[in-house]
């Protein structure tokens, strides 16, 4: 009997094939299964409607890329066993898999100190001791700890599946086609030497294009002004919560509505320490999901606090702060006349008014050959990073960590 073929329909890349029966295990784990109640783009979706796509989606696309990319270097007799595949293909379907809710937007949020990447690691060490060590490798792959580094990079370098997954599936969602680039193409001129993950020269043009794209897709989308505007909201009502909640003396500290795992996280102060010694911990984190922090969000819209009911109720009704975005600081005493504005107009202490007018920075990374390079490999045999190899000067100038600086303050103030 032949064995029943698992396919998942995709609306970037169709249909994708399940390997096997044990990866099929892993998606249909809880932890994985969770990641179909987190939104790849958090917030974005209050400026691209259609950005309502999962971290779930995402994972199987990477994974479906990741099958491509073996499947290619075979061909060029780059050797990789089953097994091999199999730790690469784990890895990267469960890369994501330490995000908590709404990913980015709430990283520093309800917990400290610890990343996305290390709870991902906890996830995996925890499916491996309840799998028998079926992901010994997929570990070692995701910890770069694996011999053959090319794997490794294939998870997680500047040219991972990762990235070659978001940008076309966050730009189909969004509906912005500057994102768009050649993954097929990117992942059919992928070679290796040296243990070193190439691309070769004749991919030259899509990984310009690759640049490019990331580039665009963080100004126009990810560090768009009205995305920052409402993740920092969210971000603020967060933070406005935690603090009422370890107000143990006041009586508004105990009609604070959360779920019990939100509950856990909004009372506690949890780090990387934590979670090393509290190893049940980990499943409470597995509990919560976008659902967890919105239920919250809408009850506490009708909250006796007045700066955690307005900010709620400026998120459930989409009343954004109105955002400024500028390649210079902005000058103290912009921000100190807004300040003081909405405190006149809103009867609020130096403290609550930092809720309503701030201002950070952000950075946009194109590319940073500091970390692991794009390396070209010429027909001649020759290596080159991709700003030396490229003959367009702006690729070279893209290598630049370029910062800017935002100012948000409620629009009635102006």
């Amino acid at each position: 009997m032949s064995k029943k073929q698992i396919l998942f329909n995709d609306p970037v890349y169709g249909f994708i094939t399940v390997p096997d029966s044990f990866i099929h295990q892993i998606i249909n784990h809880p932890y994985f299964l969770r990641l179909q109640r987190i939104r790849q783009l958090g917030l974005t979706s209050l400026v691209y409607p259609g950005a309502l796509h999962t971290r779930f989606q995402h994972a199987m696309g990477t994974m479906h890329l990741a099958m491509m990319a073996i499947e290619t270097l075979r061909t060029k007799e780059v050797e990789i066993t089953a097994e091999e595949e199999r730790g690469v293909l784990i890895a990267v379907l469960l890369h994501d898999i330490g995000h908590g809710p709404y990913s980015h937007a709430l990283e520093n949020s309800l917990v400290h100190g610890i990343s996305h990447e290390d709870i991902s690691v906890l996830f995996l060490e925890k499916l491996n001791k309840e799998f028998n060590g079926e992901l010994s490798v997929a570990l070692k792959i995701f910890s770069d700890t694996y011999k053959k580094k090319f794997l490794h990079q294939l998870v997680s370098s500047q040219l991972d599946m990762d990235r070659l997954d978001y940008l076309n599936r966050d730009s189909f969602f969004t509906g912005v086609s500057e994102g768009v680039i050649s993954s097929e193409r990117i992942i059919k001129m992928l070679n290796v030497v040296k243990d070193e993950l190439v691309v070769e020269a004749k991919g030259i043009y899509s990984i310009e294009n690759f640049i490019i794209a990331r580039r665009i897709m963080y100004w126009q989308v990810y560090l768009h002004k009205t995305v920052l505007s409402a993740e920092y909201l969210l971000v603020n009502i967060l933070k406005r919560a935690k603090e009422i909640a370890n107000q143990k003396s006041k009586e508004n500290s105990h009609d604070l509505f959360c779920t019990p795992a939100l509950k856990e996280f909004l009372y506690n102060q949890y780090d990387k320490k934590a979670f090393a010694k509290t190893p049940e911990l980990l499943n409470t984190f597995a509990d919560l999901d976008d659902n967890d922090v919105f239920a919250s969000v809408k009850v506490w819209a009708n909250h006796s606090d007045f700066t955690l009911s307005t900010l709620c109720k400026n998120l459930v009704d989409r009343k954004l702060y109105k955002a400024v975005i500028q390649t210079d600081k902005f000058a103290d005493d912009l921000v100190n006349d807004l300040k003081k504005k909405v405190k006149e107009k809103y009867k609020l202490s130096d403290l609550e008014a930092d809720y309503f007018v701030f201002s950070h920075d952000v950075t946009n990374d194109a590319y940073r050959p500091d970390k692991i390079r794009i390396n070209i490999l010429s027909k001649d045999g020759k290596i080159a990073d991709i700003t030396e190899a490229s003959d367009q000067a702006y690729i070279a100038a893209l290598q630049k960590t370029v910062k800017k600086y935002f100012l948000c303050y409620p629009k009635e103030l102006v």
